[in-house]
């Protein structure tokens, strides 16, 4: 099968042939990948930030958000049979350890990560686990959704998150509304009363913004942080939802949030220098997020198949892979790229 192959870091990537996977496990279950999203984290991968991280041995395929048809299943998979729809948890699980045993199942003591420490779905065929596939509602297809699977399920554990502190007339700033921000903008919205601020530097990012849930669009051209506070009456918001984490937005972030609130960061990419003696006077909490869990991916697709939250996309044939690495390094992705082999 054809499979696009991390060879070298700092090196392009290239599209092999490679032997198909098989099932060898009771639990296994091989998935024909009908859409691949491309992450900014392939971009990391290819820099070497994960190398000493992952671990992973190269060449290996990545892509670790997909979605497909179910081809082949192990002797003891009940869940799901050849021919299901079906969107895959990024990670593969154990079921066994405390964390996964309290549907924690992120945090799994010995889990798997097709696309970052193992192959992923760049490629004909992709090999997971019974754990791993939710099966998809009739309304849903696998090159809709594939991004849902690690960019809407981190922003859905970051917004449900944060969901929970808000009430009616708070306010929550999301920063950024790309291929994260715009689909944590919808589950906001679904999840919250309270009012959506959106910031971002590109005015077309802050349109759509707008149309799928902000009750206001912030262009960042410098004047952000104090647009932001005559928004919030000069207080700042209860909750600020920072989906870029690097360019100087996590300090931006932290001058946006009120007084004993929260700052989520989802983004990567630098580091947050404060004062302790700001956290603490100001009691302002700062929150890790990662990606959701198996759970969270589930009651994801349940708002996917009603219509609440929709994933904008543009989609490239496996062929086309490096086009879809530039125009995603050179921000021309409006919501996410999609691979469909």
């Amino acid at each position: 099968m054809r499979a696009v192959r991390v060879t070298g870091y700092h090196q392009p990537l290239r599209l092999d042939e490679v032997p198909e996977p098989v099932v060898t496990g009771p639990h296994d279950v091989l998935v024909e990948v009908g859409g691949a999203g491309v992450c900014r984290t392939d971009l990391h991968i290819l820099e070497g930030q994960w190398a000493a991280k992952s671990g992973v041995a190269l060449p290996y395929t990545i892509g670790h958000e997909n979605a497909g048809w179910v081809t082949a299943v192990g002797s003891a998979v009940t869940n799901v049979t050849e021919g299901d729809k079906v969107i895959m948890h990024p990670l593969v699980t154990c079921g066994l350890c405390r964390a996964c045993r309290d549907g924690d199942d992120v945090h799994c003591e010995t889990s798997r990560f097709p696309g970052i420490d193992t192959d992923g779905g760049y490629a004909e065929i992709l090999k997971t686990s019974a754990r791993s596939v939710v099966r998809l509602d009739d309304r849903l297809e696998p090159a809709d959704v594939a991004a849902l699977a690690d960019a809407g399920l981190t922003a859905y554990h970051a917004v449900a998150k944060a969901a929970r502190r808000l009430r009616a007339g708070d306010r929550v700033v999301m920063i950024g509304a790309g291929g994260l921000g715009h689909i944590g903008i919808q589950v906001m919205a679904a999840l919250s009363p309270a009012e959506i601020i959106v910031v971002d530097r590109n005015p077309d990012a802050v349109k759509l913004a707008v149309g799928v849930g902000a009750r206001h669009g912030v262009v960042a051209s410098g004047g952000q942080v104090d647009e932001v506070l005559q928004l919030t009456g000069g207080h700042g918001a209860e909750v600020v939802i920072d989906f870029v984490g690097e360019g100087g937005s996590t300090a931006e972030g932290l001058r946006m949030t009120r007084r004993a609130g929260d700052y989520h960061v989802v983004g990567y990419g630098e580091n947050i220098d404060v004062p302790t003696i700001d956290l603490i006077s100001a009691e302002i909490n700062i929150i890790g997020n990662l990606v959701g869990s198996y759970n969270d991916l589930a009651a994801l697709m349940a708002l996917a198949a009603q219509g609440r939250v929709t994933l904008h996309t543009a989609k490239y044939a496996l062929d086309d892979f490096q086009q879809a690495i530039d125009d995603l390094t050179a921000g021309r992705v409006r919501g996410r790229a999609i691979l469909v082999p």
